[in-house]
């Protein structure tokens, strides 16, 4: 009782010492609990995201949550459902299958890479140097560095092949593997995307914003253009000839290739494929879930490049440079139209030098 009385003799006592009423929980957590951490940012400036940049500092000095998943952005389900989307997500110019081919065959030291040094805006060109000097003043420091730091840890020398899935939750996962152990490259063979499914963006964490993902209707189709790339084809299944992933020599360029979460790989995947490998199972399961098997064979890969080669990321220099120009653009929506109204100020300065000279 009197324990009672002293808790509500305190409780009035705090209550008269407050000159406002409290304010309400969602105002509290950022003082009243000072053990939890939470994420914050800077706001930028109004004008900062509509493409012009302020006068001064490029960011005002008020702060607001950020959230790892944006909104805007497509999901994972509308990514793989819509291919056009797809083509809306890779910003730079894609290299020609023709010309990529060419100079994969020609040169047996030279690993694929996807992107021009070319962003188009109209009639304007735009080198990868140029997007990053213009969105620079518009990015915060430590989006900046957390960029600089996964491009170099980013290989096109393994990709991930996914055939078949039927649930956009383990191809989120493995998606969200993909992006944190640097493979850059992911593959879809025939997602069905003619079933209702939920919003999978809390597995992926919006991983799929930073990877180059395609879009194949078969195996074949798939498998023919990886191997002009100058990929093995490596498919995961259980059988005589399978070889332990521990023996293979990942510092080749490899797909991976998973299949169904119930039946596995196809026929015809299999058949394509060139070599098929298993993880060694201990237990009474002969199985991984197909998301986790994705994420330990991406591991063992990262583990067995970096032993036999030193290093993971083997992007040369003009490759970071273009990648990490991909993904200031795909940064957020707003980062493209400042750089067309960059392209814009370019040409009307081309066009005034022009005059001069006449």
């Amino acid at each position: 009782m009197s324990t009672s009385k002293t808790l509500a003799l305190s409780s009035l006592a705090i209550q008269k010492t407050l000159k406002s009423p409290l304010p309400p929980f969602h105002h509290i957590a950022s003082f009243a609990l000072p053990s939890l951490h939470f994420p914050f940012r800077r706001q930028r400036s109004t004008s900062a995201l509509h493409g012009h940049r302020p006068s001064g500092a490029p960011f005002s000095t008020s702060l607001a949550f950020d959230s790892p998943i944006d909104s805007e952005e497509d999901t994972v389900e509308q990514i793989l459902s819509k291919p056009d989307r797809i083509e809306r997500l890779m910003k730079m110019q894609r290299r020609s299958e023709a010309v990529q081919e060419e100079a994969v065959t020609g040169d047996c030291s030279r690993r694929w890479f996807p992107y021009l040094d070319l962003f188009r805006s109209g009639d304007m060109e735009i080198s990868s140097k140029e997007v990053i000097d213009a969105l620079d003043p518009y990015i915060m420091e430590a989006r900046k560095e957390r960029f600089q730091r996964a491009v170099s840890n980013r290989t096109y020398s393994v990709c991930l092949v996914v055939e078949g899935l039927t649930d956009f939750g383990n191809v989120s996962a493995a998606f969200r593997s993909a992006d944190a152990l640097g493979v850059q490259s992911v593959h879809v063979i025939s997602c069905d995307s003619s079933k209702r499914y939920r919003d999978n963006r809390h597995v992926s964490m919006g991983s799929e914003k930073w990877l180059d993902i395609e879009l194949w209707d078969s195996p074949t189709k798939c498998f023919t253009a990886l191997r002009k790339r100058g990929y093995r084809i490596a498919a995961t299944h259980l059988g005589p000839k399978s070889v332990s992933v521990y023996e293979l020599d990942w510092s080749q360029p490899t797909a991976i290739v998973v299949g169904n979460e119930g039946m596995g790989i196809s026929d015809e995947a299999n058949r394509l494929s060139d070599l098929h490998c298993s993880i060694p199972m201990k237990g009474m399961i002969d199985s991984f879930n197909v998301s986790v098997a994705s994420g330990i064979l991406m591991h063992h890969a990262v583990c067995d490049r970096t032993s036999r080669l030193g290093y993971h990321g083997d992007l040369t220099p003009d490759e970071s440079q273009i990648l990490l120009a991909e993904f200031y653009l795909r940064h957020k929506k707003s980062t493209i139209s400042i750089i067309h109204e960059y392209a814009k100020r370019k040409g009307n300065n081309m066009d005034s030098f022009n005059l001069g000279r006449l």
